[in-house]
């Protein structure tokens, strides 16, 4: 069990990352989120998780174990494989999805490239609290805090991961605008969720 990788990053592209440890590049697959915090000629640290097939060795890598946690745990579900586990985390963060299951929000989990309807309800039948509680949970009452604003977030990422400032700065505006126009799920405080839009607009724009 490889638990993760410290190195120069060596790569990044928008699905996996070169990090080279002790001489060896090492191929690590994550969300674009995780991506973003790599510099290409600096050093990097992923927490991992080895994926062991007949046929490959797969490694996949996350800023932080929690979230190495929730990719392991989903996989337990039927039909869960660890692609899909992956696009869970590139949709959600991991209080994210224990929510969704706590919820039972179906509408949350399909919003996942590769999950219908009844693919949520066995996630939430069959992880149910495994998940645990959110970590970022607060006990008690009082007066919640306005969702924070993370568009520059997005747009540095973006353009960590190689695309121009303005064109980075304008899909994310865009992704945000058409959100609000249709009364979407998206807010500028939904970084992965920004994200990922703002990928597939870009790579539309692109081809």
């Amino acid at each position: 069990m490889i638990a993760s990788v410290h190195g120069t990053v060596l790569t990044v592209r928008l699905d996996c990352a070169v990090v080279e440890v002790g001489g060896v590049g090492m191929l690590v697959h994550a969300t674009p989120t995780t991506l973003a915090g790599l510099r290409v000629g600096q050093p990097g640290r992923l927490h991992t998780s080895l994926v062991v097939r007949e046929d490959a060795l797969t490694l996949f890598g996350f800023a932080d174990a929690d979230e190495r946690d929730v990719f392991e745990t989903v996989q337990t579900v039927s039909g869960v494989g660890p692609r899909l586990a992956l696009a869970m985390l590139a949709v959600h963060t991991p209080d994210g999805l224990r929510r969704a299951v706590a919820d039972e929000d179906l509408a949350a989990l399909v919003r996942v490239p590769g999950i219908g309807r009844k693919g949520a309800q066995r996630i939430v039948l069959e992880l149910g609290d495994r998940l645990g509680p959110p970590v970022g949970a607060v006990v008690g009452s009082g007066t919640a805090a306005p969702a924070p604003d993370h568009r520059a977030d997005v747009v540095e990422a973006l353009v960590g991961l190689g695309w121009q400032q303005r064109a980075a700065q304008d899909a994310v505006e865009g992704v945000l605008s058409g959100a609000a126009e249709t009364a979407g799920p998206l807010g500028a405080q939904d970084v992965p969720g920004v994200l990922r839009a703002a990928l597939r607009a870009l790579g539309g724009a692109r081809g």
